[in-house]
């Protein structure tokens, strides 16, 4: 008798893209509630409490999986603490963008991360790229700065803010595909969840202030959706393949332009539009030709702060 691979059922690959958008959804709500907060709160305060709620799930989750002893066992103790670092830095610079930069005009530009990741796999893992992913990168990075064209959207540090955040979590990507060669999914977000929660705290209890009921409600709301989104994609992935999952990402995009709008009262002009629907073309093609090479796409679930 043979021990065939585990294939999804059709029926479960399409329950698990449902729970995966609602997921996405969730998380869009959080990136609105997430600009409401930063233009009163510091992004190291609420990027703080956000890891409060994150590792304590994350703790959970290894404990209701096994031993948090045999979680904690990594080949790359080294990779994963800075994993855990990169994604701290990586909310801290998206949550700082949203201060001053819309949440579509914000989305878009940092919707470049899976181009980033392409150019950052040669050197780092050592991946061979062809001409299809380095012409769709130089096609993804041209509509970047057809976002942030004269008249466009301000070249601020909002905006700079948001280049650094797509590179900080496209290094991220990079190093949890190099972790999970041999470490679970896990394992992964044992030490995402504590680095996390360390780095925060140790940097956002100097930035800490009383919370009035207002913003109360907006951080309790994160924390408590965060985990409630988060277990809804881990289901989704044991329902569906990460690489079937991996390009309804982009319906963060639609969501944030909807939210903005009807929360904000912002409307993205169409050169933005146009600029941000190149750079999903092109983070798609990426997708696609990654998929036809087989290269992994990381199972891990999306992180605080993340769609």
């Amino acid at each position: 008798m043979t021990n065939a691979p585990i294939v999804p059922h059709r029926d479960n690959v399409g329950r698990g893209i449902a729970l995966a958008l609602i997921a996405l959804l969730i998380f869009s709500t959080q990136d609105a509630a997430g600009k409401f907060l930063v233009q009163t709160l510091s992004p190291f305060q609420t990027t703080m409490m956000r890891f409060w709620a994150f590792g304590a799930f994350a703790v959970l989750l290894a404990v209701s999986r096994g031993s948090l002893k045999e979680t904690f066992r990594t080949k790359f103790p080294v990779l994963q603490v800075l994993r855990g670092v990169l994604l701290v830095v990586d909310i801290w610079m998206f949550v700082a963008s949203l201060k001053t930069v819309q949440l579509p005009e914000v989305q878009s530009i940092t919707l470049v991360y899976p181009l980033v990741v392409t150019l950052a796999a040669v050197p780092l893992l050592g991946e061979r790229v062809g001409i299809f992913r380095i012409s769709a990168v130089v096609v993804g990075f041209l509509g970047a700065l057809f976002i942030v064209r004269p008249g466009g959207v301000p070249l601020d540090w909002g905006v700079l803010f948001a280049v650094g955040s797509g590179v900080a979590y496209a290094l991220y990507i990079v190093f949890t595909r190099k972790v999970s060669a041999s470490d679970s999914a896990a394992t992964s977000m044992l030490y995402v969840g504590l680095v996390g929660l360390a780095v925060s705290s140790a940097v956002g209890v100097f930035f800490w202030q009383p919370l009035d009921l207002q913003q109360g409600l907006g951080v309790g709301y994160i924390m408590i959706t965060g985990v409630v989104a988060h277990g809804l994609m881990i289901l989704a992935l044991g329902m569906a393949p990460a690489s079937v999952l991996q390009p309804f990402n982009y319906t963060s995009l639609p969501w944030s332009i909807v939210l903005s709008y009807f929360i904000f009262g912002h409307l993205i002009d169409l050169p933005t539009v146009l600029g941000a629907v190149v750079i999903v073309g092109a983070g798609l093609v990426v997708m696609a030709r990654e998929r036809f090479r087989k290269v992994p796409a990381v199972a891990v679930p999306t992180p605080p702060g993340r769609e």
